[in-house]
């Protein structure tokens, strides 16, 4: 568990520092070409890592739900929204509001029992688990700055 959570971690730091870099490349190049960049070389090194660790069995897939295929697609449209959201909002905003929407949506699929998912109940605690995550990201984005300065800010730096 602790590795999971530590794994968890980087990856929230990973997320944050790419979709920051994302945001500047976008400045330069634009929404289209920024996706192409992120997503092409994601592949390339994907590709490559891959190969490096598990050979040929890199492409051997089992049984697999035909539109999980499609899950890649997927990362156009975070890319795009993400980029753009910190573009216009700055990281710190913007993605306080990704985390919060990944974790409303995973709890209504975990919850749903959604695309593959085992459900689980919802309970009070759970509630109250949100209701504070919800509330302090707003008192730590509310506190004496708007999405507006910030984005200025941002961009003037």
């Amino acid at each position: 568990m602790a590795i999971g959570m530590m794994l968890a971690v980087v990856g929230g730091m990973l997320v944050c520092v790419q979709n920051t870099f994302n945001a500047n490349v976008k400045k330069r190049v634009g929404a289209w070409a920024t996706t192409t960049l992120v997503l092409g070389l994601g592949f390339l090194a994907s590709l490559l890592i891959g190969l490096f660790q598990e050979g040929s069995a890199l492409f051997r897939v089992e049984e697999m739900e035909t539109w999980y295929w499609f899950s890649g697609i997927l990362g156009v449209g975070v890319v795009m929204s993400v980029t753009q959201g910190v573009e216009r909002l700055g990281p710190s905003y913007a993605i306080s509001i990704v985390m919060v929407s990944q974790i409303l949506f995973a709890l209504l699929w975990d919850t749903l029992g959604w695309f593959g998912l085992t459900a689980v109940p919802f309970t009070w605690k759970t509630a109250v688990g949100i209701v504070l995550i919800v509330g302090g990201v707003l008192v730590f984005q509310l506190s004496g700055k708007t999405p507006i300065t910030s984005a200025k800010v941002s961009k003037a730096g």
